[in-house]
């Protein structure tokens, strides 16, 4: 399946990374950043019952004796939800913040028009997200880890420089190729300022090669 990769936005998330950056300093680049996968927990304040839900919902998948919690699948958005007893739940394979809400939604729609009986709204937080991106040059890893702080590199145990960005929290795993995956980001916009931040960070120590 093809990646849709994303350059980093030009209006309200652009604005505010420049905010936070020195003024002499902006990348040769414009790195694209894709929106991998969006984590969110979610819970009605109730409990459930997942039989009842396993026998009025053919697409769901329930084995207690395997896992305490069903799935429940959606093909728009394209998303698995798991739901536990507790009436809590994890939504995970959105792209989006909003498509993760939006997932959750639909989810507690189904289940009331199914004759499950929920009286609350559900209450959506996004715990990580995880996003692709591509600097647009090569990253001199060894190099690298001598002049990034927060940084780790064991090529023999794994190819991929280990960078913890403490604002805005994440982690970043950094490849010679100059592509990224960022984990860690509860917001979009997060995910943006701290790819563009590690981006002029890396030009700014001179550990691009374009």
């Amino acid at each position: 399946m093809r990646r849709h990769y994303r350059p980093i936005p030009n209006h309200i998330d652009m604005l505010y990374m420049l905010s936070t950056l020195p003024a002499s300093v902006m990348p040769q680049t414009k790195a694209m950043v894709c929106i991998e996968n969006v984590v969110a927990s979610a819970s009605i304040n109730q409990r459930v019952d997942l039989n009842l839900i396993a026998k009025n919902f053919v697409e769901t998948e329930y084995h207690p004796d395997r896992f305490p919690g069903l799935v429940f699948k959606l093909k728009s958005p394209k998303t698995t939800t798991l739901i536990f007893s507790s009436g809590k739940m994890v939504c995970t394979g959105a792209k989006a913040e909003d498509q993760a809400r939006k997932a959750v939604q639909e989810v507690v729609r189904r289940l009331k028009n199914g004759g499950i009986p929920i009286k609350n709204k559900a209450e959506t937080v996004i715990q990580n997200m995880v996003a692709s991106a591509n600097l647009g040059g090569k990253i001199h890893l060894e190099e690298a880890a001598r002049k990034l702080p927060r940084s780790m590199y064991e090529p023999e145990q794994f190819p991929g420089l280990i960078h913890r960005m403490p604002d805005p929290k994440t982690v970043i795993l950094v490849f010679s190729s100059g592509k990224l995956v960022c984990t860690g980001a509860k917001r979009e916009g997060d995910v943006y300022r701290a790819v563009n931040s590690l981006h002029v960070m890396l030009e700014e120590k001179e550990l691009m090669a374009y």
